[in-house]
């Protein structure tokens, strides 16, 4: 599943690729794709004549802020145009969009494909059919339609999230750390790849129970986590997902991984091989030399 780096990567492609992108046709291919509205009809309607004003991220969503335009020669600046609610995007598993100048025939994976008045397309495509979108009108509330949405908690980049926040929401919890760092309420939009990879930075082992961390090692793997984020979305993301970017590739962060997909391989720290077992559910990569 694309994890905060990679969504990040596709925000960032969508806003440099879609400007001035006005919605003047929508083609749903698979209507379960679309979460909210229940009638795929008023999704549609709902849409159309829509600019894509601006793109944000929260977590592993994708939202898009959108502006009501009728007429496009229309003079006066977008930001009085009217609020045209947004649309948000989760992209699940394998889902994934593809910007196409002049639209060809789409594969068997288009799910929903978003056209201009130039007949350039923002496709959407998913293998595994897991991926949603909601069109949320400005007058409902996001966190309310989206439970998800609603329930997440501080972003690693904020100011929110520090040691001291840490402490206080693992104080007394015995689960693993690994399964904290999984934990969306907790923190938005860490998954499997980079929960390995930070504890490894930060010399955590995922097994520790979280109550037993302590202060000065909760300060490492907060800047761990921050580090290991910042520097998978200069790369585009990883390798290991089904993820893509909107010209089609993948990202290159896999190359660069310490344990994540290592098992068997020596630690590049300390020589010892790097181990794997599963972590409720979720396959587990570390070092037991260097994590503790």
């Amino acid at each position: 599943m694309p994890e905060l780096p990679e969504v990040e990567t596709v925000r960032r492609g969508l806003e440099q690729k879609l400007n001035n992108f006005i919605i003047k046709k929508i083609e749903v291919c698979r209507d379960s794709t679309v979460a909210f509205p229940s009638n795929k009809e008023e999704f549609i309607k709902g849409l159309l004549n829509s600019l894509i004003y601006k793109w944000d991220r929260r977590g592993k969503y994708l939202i898009a802020q959108l502006r009501g335009v009728q007429n496009e020669n229309t003079q006066f600046p977008i930001e009085n145009s009217q609020n045209n609610g947004f649309l948000v995007i989760h992209l699940r598993m394998t889902g994934y969009f593809k910007f196409i100048e002049k639209s060809t025939h789409p594969c068997k994976h288009t799910r929903i494909r978003f056209f201009d008045k130039n007949n350039n397309e923002l496709r959407y495509i998913d293998v595994r059919s897991f991926g949603q979108m909601w069109w949320i009108n400005k007058d409902l509330s996001l966190n309310e339609i989206i439970k998800g949405l609603g329930s997440l908690g501080p972003e690693p980049f904020s100011k929110e999230f520090d040691a001291n926040y840490l402490k206080k929401v693992i104080s007394k919890r015995t689960k693993s750390i690994k399964s904290i760092l999984l934990d969306q309420t907790i923190v938005a939009g860490i998954g499997n790849i980079y929960a390995d990879e930070s504890l490894y930075s930060a010399g955590i082992s995922p097994f520790r129970e979280a109550r037993t961390i302590k202060k000065h090692e909760l300060i490492k793997l907060k800047e761990s986590i921050v580090t290991v984020l910042k520097k998978s979305i200069g790369s585009g993301g990883t390798t290991f997902s089904d993820f893509r970017d909107l010209e089609g590739e993948n990202g290159n962060f896999g190359l660069q991984t310490n344990v994540y997909r290592r098992t068997g391989k020596e630690c590049r720290k300390c020589g010892n091989l790097i181990e794997r077992q599963k972590i409720t559910g979720r396959s587990t990569h570390w070092c037991s030399r260097c994590q503790k």
